[in-house]
């Protein structure tokens, strides 16, 4: 019996080492992903987006960048041979409300704009306040709306320390104040915003307010102000209180005290146009000859974006105007 039980044992053992190993499972091989390519970033991409879109209302920013602008002219003109290569320039940002067709349809669109001003300084440090609904016209200091020059560093140079960077010669108007706390801002304040636009002051031209002739009169009067301009020039004074009686914009007993409301405002107005050419003639004498020069040869561009295929087409909508204190541009691109 033991000699049997060895033997079954010995077959068991046999047939064991005869069976074949069981086969092993095999890993199902992963998808070798695409390579993707991405482009790199120009020098000078983003230099259209940090400079500050000027009075553009708060609400409106963020549809002034939906759109893929392509601001590639800016980029060029400080390439060899561009317009502002080698230069030391001053760029503001702006945008203007225009009716543009786009994919089929036709919409108010703010189309982004930036001026570059090729200056050795700085061409202003204030901000002018003005609006139709403002009684009048402001000029402060623009750190007092957060906003100040400074210098935009080119996407290769910005792992460098700024200090070390060379002479920069490309500033920005930058404005710091954190849109997340506008809503403890008083209502008065936050609509500055909107009204503001850079302010230049060129004293070798006569502004507006040296030639102007036109005073702009609200008389408190009852029930209701009177709104509208005098021409001291163009304008008789009792024929122009007549016809706004006649209007039924002014009764008849408010005649007199009208009329002698418009005399002293037009003497106000002509006190401040012969300040403002005094002023100006003496920034003039007071002024180096090297500021005299800077002044004489400074030069202002305005860049719309260029046509492509991700943003409106703004060919027919470019005008040179910039605003009321730097007037028109030299070059439009």
């Amino acid at each position: 019996m033991r000699k049997g039980t060895k033997r079954k044992t010995s077959q068991e053992q046999v047939s064991k080492k005869t069976e074949p190993p069981p086969a092993k499972r095999t890993k199902p091989s992963k998808p070798v992903p695409e390579p993707q390519y991405f482009q790199d970033q120009r020098n000078l991409e983003d230099l259209w987006k940090e400079t500050f879109p000027v009075g553009t209302e708060w609400d409106q920013l963020d549809t002034v960048y939906q759109f893929k602008w392509d601001f590639s002219n800016l980029e060029n003109a400080f390439e060899e041979d561009g317009v502002l290569h080698g230069k030391k320039v001053y760029l503001f940002g702006c945008t203007e409300p225009q009716l543009v067709f786009f994919k089929g349809e036709s919409k108010i669109v703010c189309i982004p704009v930036v001026v570059a001003v090729v200056s050795p300084f700085p061409p202003s440090d204030k901000i002018g306040i003005n609006s139709v609904q403002r009684e009048s016209e402001e000029i402060i200091p623009m750190k007092q709306m957060k906003m100040d020059w400074v210098p935009y560093i080119p996407l290769e140079d910005r792992d460098s320390q700024v200090d070390r960077l060379k002479s920069h010669q490309i500033f920005i108007l930058r404005c710091t104040q954190r849109r997340s706390a506008l809503k403890h801002l008083k209502l008065d304040r936050l609509k500055k915003y909107e009204y503001c636009l850079p302010y230049f002051y060129q004293p070798f031209k006569e502004d507006e307010l040296e030639q102007s002739t036109e005073v702009q009169i609200i008389y408190p009067a009852e029930p209701k102000p009177v709104f509208c301009e005098f021409d001291w020039e163009l304008d008789e004074l009792e024929e122009f209180t007549d016809k706004l009686i006649e209007e039924e914009e002014l009764s008849e007993d408010q005649k007199d005290a009208f009329m002698e409301f418009i005399k002293e405002k037009v003497l106000e107005a002509k006190k401040a146009n012969r300040e403002a050419r005094e002023a100006r003639k003496r920034a003039i004498v007071e002024m180096s000859e090297e500021t005299r020069t800077a002044f004489k040869t400074m030069r202002f561009f305005k860049f719309y974006p260029v046509q492509s295929p991700d943003a409106p087409d703004v060919s027919n909508v470019k005008s040179p105007f910039i605003n009321r204190y730097y007037g028109k541009a030299h070059e439009v691109l």
